[in-house]
């Protein structure tokens, strides 16, 4: 457990990244480690001498998160320190893109990059490392749709009324959305944000507005539903804010009165994603907004595929999937079937055995699917390790 106190944010925070629960038994904690040591025998293959980055793009923009994820997967083992030389160069090449707003981007995707970047650095014991942790989390807290949003383009100020309250999104799309503020919201609480932090307040607010049921989401598009689950955003684009948007779809959902209505399907990462948010932003386990996100997730429990997406988006998901199950804290999950009835899954023991078959020989992992990205063999590799790291309580 690694501890640090930040300075400047208006309070003084003391964070620590804890290791997660797990059932993992003697054979699958062995298969599981040497799975991690593949991979990242096949990261350090794949780094960038000359610049200390992953996936550098010689005409750039960078796009330093990628190094952040691979950093983060690397410090999550113990015997790896921000002292090893892979990582240090990882650090410097993460620290050269620190902006004087407090962010670490080059040119594109500030937000995005930048919270990933901070939990990569909230990981490293080292004094430059420490330095850029407040800033970053003061910059993240000026990128999120809000009363105090920055003059940025990736943001607006709206009132808590707007659908767009509360999210962080890329800018692209000139809205947030659940997949940037899930990583924000990783970001402060690896750099010691409390959870009562006005951030995760705010958060919460567009957290309930893509859960997909209509006793949380004030929102027209969750009327009638009973999902529980999570959706990508709350709307497409700004001129569509309050319209929703999931990448899988829709489904067909019968309200109390019998009629069957068409909502906004929810699916695997995002539900992971949202269900972890909530842990973060410290709500009780038996808040109704968690339990409604835990029971879909045990209804819709999978590893073969990202439910609701099938092979789209599926390293993404075994990272939020890992990382959530270990803040909820619960070596085992009753999982409910189609046919009502429950079974016990030790959770993490799963993840390791569906990883095992995606790894290849050299310590890569499939490809199962080009979307997002996740034909990049170190983008999935990272994700995967992370994945990894959280199956083995790191």
């Amino acid at each position: 457990m690694r501890k640090f106190a930040v300075v400047g944010l208006g309070v003084l925070l003391v964070g620590a990244i804890a290791p997660s629960a797990s059932a993992i038994d003697e054979a699958h904690l062995a298969k599981g480690e040497a799975m991690v040591e593949r991979a990242i025998g096949f990261l350090r293959a794949q780094q960038d001498h000359d610049t200390g980055g992953w996936a550098v793009n010689p005409k750039g923009p960078q796009f330093p998160a990628i190094t952040g994820l691979v950093v983060t997967g690397m410090l999550m083992s113990p015997e790896i320190g921000a002292d090893e030389p892979a990582v240090d160069a990882g650090l410097d090449f993460i620290l050269k893109y620190k902006q004087s707003d407090g962010g670490i981007y080059d040119q594109v995707l500030a937000s995005y990059n930048t919270s990933i970047c901070l939990s990569a650095l909230a990981r490293a014991q080292r004094p430059e490392a420490v330095a850029a942790l407040a800033p970053g989390v003061g910059f993240l807290r000026s990128m999120q749709w809000s009363e105090v949003a920055a003059d940025h383009p990736e943001t607006q100020v709206v009132p808590e009324t707007h659908p767009f309250y509360g999210g962080v999104g890329y800018g692209s799309h000139s809205r947030p959305d659940l997949s940037n503020l899930n990583f924000m919201l990783q970001a402060m609480h690896d750099a010691g944000v409390s959870g009562d932090d006005p951030a995760f307040a705010r958060a919460a607010v567009f957290l309930q507005r893509t859960q997909m049921h209509d006793a949380i989401n004030d929102q027209a598009y969750a009327d009638g539903s009973s999902q529980g689950g999570f959706i990508y955003a709350t709307g497409e684009e700004a001129d569509l804010a309050g319209e929703g948007e999931s990448k899988a779809g829709e489904i067909w959902e019968s309200t109390d009165d019998g009629e069957r209505v068409s909502r906004l399907r929810c699916y695997g990462t995002m539900t992971y994603a949202g269900f972890k948010s909530y842990l973060y932003a410290d709500l009780d386990r038996d808040d109704e907004r968690v339990q409604l996100a835990y029971d879909w997730i045990r209804g819709n429990y999978a590893l073969e595929t990202n439910p609701g997406l099938g092979d789209e988006g599926r390293y993404y998901y075994y990272m939020v999937f890992g990382r959530a199950l270990g803040a909820w804290g619960l070596p085992t999950i009753e999982v409910i079937n189609e046919d009502g009835s429950t079974q016990t899954r030790d959770w993490a023991n799963d993840l390791i055995d569906q990883l095992a078959t995606m790894q290849n020989e050299d310590g890569s992992f499939e490809s199962v699917n080009a979307r997002w990205m996740e034909d990049n063999p170190v983008l999935i590799t990272s994700y995967a390790l992370i994945a990894l790291q959280n199956a083995l309580g790191r």
